[in-house]
């Protein structure tokens, strides 16, 4: 048998019984009936087998003309194709749309792009096989392994590689069955099922993660030789990825990791109170400081995780740092801690000094990759209305023309002085002639307003006319349209279960990606965020963010993205100090 050629076999019934038990092994949670479907007992069933680039052999198992399984050194992993009849199979992690096409790509999921539903994310184990699907749809997109378990990402603040993807959607695997796309299946209401307990976990072979994905067919079929291609990035290329490399702890460093998270902790404790926690944020509860603050002031590409320092614990930091005389703590209720006094005056923290940010830290964490966000230039300007024409055909103006405030201005000044309107006792006054009073007055006035002072008559014209606006993006052509640009607006609202939600709508407006916006906002404010189309707004989404998180936002659209607090409405809802989120 020459390695690399595609072998077709038609299974015997022994063959088919020895697939069956392995899916049952591998997957205990299909029933016999399940299983049954799957691997059938009488319609055809064949197997591929193909190399990867570094010649590891991997069987595929096709049915019905697509592969619906795919073996590699005896662990069992299942298609998207299987996973679309049972979407339960794997636990499931939720991702957004526009990470698809990364996926696709060869990336693997970064944890800011994961989707926390409110019942919070499935429990898995390092090294676990999971499925992930886009928002809105539980049907998986990729299947991929956990790069570390799930209390591990929730400490982590959700930061770094998640997912090591194996297979996704549109892939070459994919492409070797009939194309289909994912069905339309709603999200469940109730947690996603745990699987964790029920089988033992499924893991891939640590060396053939991300090589699935670049595996090469050759050899001979009915209609002649084949070659395929999956995936682009193996897991050596992902571990010289800088980005996967800096989340961990600096290697030139001598001293140890538990010395090396001693001082991040430090750093983050003391950076979070000299830029970002006020006096009128106190009483602020330690578990906000912790997940609101610090964990926000962690520098790129590191990942700040108490339990991996020598306080284990952040209750016991706290205490340390009492006893620093820094800060004050006090169980204001039950079983629950408050930073009450801060020392903002202590040589610790007056000294401490900020690293320079990195020139991507005012960016949109798209994935793995990172995209740097610029306002646009916004331009309130005007539109000359037939109605209007006659004043300014003078000026070489016409209907529909575009003109800026001070063009007008100065359009209507010379105007008057080449008319000769202005008032000869009192030239504060303009005289009205039959243009200006046919453009500018009310039907009611035509016979009894004579004269105008001038602010008075700017000031009517520049209401006559059409309101437009100008967005330009840097390296973009300015876009011109018409009425006036609706500011980014926040509000809150109360669910069903009588707990606050804020939602932000016309991000897009500012090129914003209300996707990458709710991922920022999920990972900072540790609350789930979900993106829904605007109601009453055709192609507009609003993000939406359990609790009160206009702190959040004002930091981000004024602070980050240095967005004109004049284009933002909704800024003065934030929680008043010592009131629940």
């Amino acid at each position: 048998m020459h390695p690399g050629t595609i072998h077709t076999t038609h299974w015997f019934a022994f063959c088919r019984r020895k697939l069956r038990a392995d899916v049952m092994a591998a997957f205990p949670t299909l029933g016999t009936d399940q299983v049954s479907v799957l691997v059938p007992g009488k319609e055809e069933l064949n197997t591929v087998k193909l190399y990867a680039h570094r010649g590891d052999a991997v069987t595929v198992y096709v049915s019905g003309g697509n592969p619906i399984l795919f073996e590699v050194e005896k662990n069992l992993y299942p298609t998207v194709y299987t996973l679309w009849s049972y979407p339960d199979l794997l636990p499931a992690f939720t991702t957004w749309p526009p990470v698809l096409e990364k996926l696709v790509g060869g990336a693997d999921l970064m944890l800011p792009g994961l989707v926390v539903p409110p019942a919070g994310l499935p429990q898995v184990q390092k090294g676990d096989l999971c499925a992930i699907a886009l928002l809105g749809n539980r049907a998986p997109v990729a299947v991929g392994v956990a790069a570390m378990s799930t209390a591990e990402m929730l400490t982590s603040g959700l930061k770094g590689r998640g997912f090591s993807v194996l297979h996704t959607y549109q892939d070459h695997l994919w492409r070797s069955g009939d194309k289909s796309s994912p069905p339309s299946l709603a999200p469940l209401a109730l947690d996603p099922p745990d699987l964790s307990e029920e089988k033992e976990s499924v893991q891939a072979d640590p060396a053939l993660q991300g090589d699935l994905r670049r595996l090469t067919l050759e050899g001979e079929e009915e209609n002649g030789e084949v070659q395929r291609m999956c995936g682009e990035k193996s897991l050596s290329e992902a571990s010289e990825d800088p980005s996967v490399r800096g989340l961990n702890p600096d290697p030139t460093d001598s001293k140890t990791l538990q010395e090396q998270m001693d001082e991040l902790v430090q750093r983050c404790f003391l950076h979070a109170l000299k830029c970002q926690v006020r006096k009128a944020d106190l009483p602020l509860l330690t578990s906000t400081f912790l997940g609101s603050h610090m964990l926000s002031c962690c520098p790129e590409g590191r990942q700040l995780d108490i339990k991996k320092s020598s306080y284990k614990k952040l209750s016991k930091f706290l205490q340390h740092m009492q006893q620093e005389q820094i800060i004050q703590v006090k169980e204001l209720s039950k079983g629950v801690e408050s930073i009450v006094a801060v020392d903002w005056k202590h040589p610790r923290i007056t000294s401490f000094v900020i690293a320079e940010p990195s020139p991507t830290s005012q960016t949109i964490q798209e994935g793995s990759r990172e995209q740097p966000y610029h306002p646009p230039d916004i331009k309130s300007l005007y539109c000359v209305p037939a109605s209007m024409t006659l004043l300014f055909q003078e000026s070489g103006h016409k209907k529909g023309s575009i003109l800026e405030g001070g063009e007008v201005r100065t359009i209507i000044i010379n105007y008057v002085k080449r008319n000769d309107l202005v008032d000869a006792d009192n030239k504060n006054l303009v005289k009205l002639d039959p243009i200006l009073c046919d453009c500018i007055l009310e039907k009611n006035e035509q016979h009894t307003v004579m004269k105008l002072p001038w602010d008075s008559l700017l000031t009517r014209c520049l209401e006559k006319l059409q309101p437009v606006y100008q967005v330009t993006f840097p390296g973009q052509e300015p876009i011109v349209k018409k009425g006036r640009i609706c500011p980014i607006d926040i509000t809150l609202a109360q669910r069903a279960s009588n707990k606050k939600v804020t939602v932000v709508r016309n991000l897009e407006a500012y090129g914003l990606d209300p996707c990458s916006v709710a991922a920022i906002l999920q990972q900072r404010c540790q609350a789930s965020a979900t993106v829904t189309p605007a109601p009453g707004a055709k192609d507009s989404l609003q993000v939406q963010i359990q609790g009160n998180q206009v702190h959040h936002l004002s930091r981000l659209l004024l602070e980050e993205y240095q967005l004109p607090r004049k284009h933002i409405q909704g800024l003065e809802k934030a929680p008043k100090p010592g009131k629940k989120k």
